[in-house]
């Protein structure tokens, strides 16, 4: 019987390299335990997400963006026992700036029309800026300090960062057709809100289809 051609022999089981997500849950799972060097480097991962966000609910020249930022960040560690892993963890720590982000604004708005009377329009976000992408941008911040906090979070997911509806659901653990009736909402009370100028309405649109 002729000998069979040698094989090349393959571990049983050879691991596979951990992707991002993976790699952000393993660190999350051990940051809610306590550990500090997984803290630091699950901090590390999502920071970028959690400053995009805030500087999206709050505009990038609001005072106390930072100051938002650093409350989402300590917000984050101490909400990760409560994490289930439904998400990405940057996507969890998003959603958290996005709350922070909303109740810093609405306190500051609050202390500057207390103090004087001025609303907090925020337009003006550079040169560069397009008018009309500023004024909508500048639209949607003071609309999301009037509405309810699950309506205002969903409408700040999908218009200023851009999620798919199932993103949302996922990352707030809510049923698909609850993220669609607090958009609907949301934009119902935005078309109120702005009833004295039907045109903004067009700027305001939030799309219904899943990215």
């Amino acid at each position: 019987m002729a000998d069979e051609p040698a094989r090349e022999r393959v571990p049983a089981s050879v691991p596979a390299p951990p992707t991002p997500r993976s790699e952000a849950l393993l660190l999350a799972k051990a940051a809610a335990g306590g550990d500090v060097r997984a803290t630091k480097r699950l901090l590390e991962l999502v920071a970028p997400r959690v400053v995009r966000a805030a500087r999206a609910v709050m505009g990038p020249g609001h005072p106390d963006l930072q100051d938002a930022t650093q409350l989402a960040l300590i917000g984050f560690i101490q909400a990760l026992p409560t994490f289930r892993g439904e998400c990405d963890p940057a996507q969890f720590a998003a959603r958290i700036a996005v709350r922070c982000a909303g109740a810093v604004r609405r306190r500051a708005r609050t202390h500057s029309m207390a103090c004087d009377g001025a609303v907090d329009l925020d337009t003006i976000e550079g040169a560069g800026s397009d008018l009309a992408a500023a004024r909508r941008r500048a639209i949607v911040r003071m609309l999301l300090d009037e509405l309810p906090e699950a309506q205002a979070e969903a409408l700040a997911l999908r218009v200023a960062l851009g999620w798919s509806l199932k993103e949302i659901a996922d990352a707030t653990s809510t049923p698909l057709n609850t993220v669609r009736s607090r958009l609907r909402l949301a934009k119902e009370a935005l078309r109120r809100r702005i009833g004295d100028d039907p045109t903004l309405a067009d700027e305001l649109e939030t799309r219904e289809a899943d990215a």
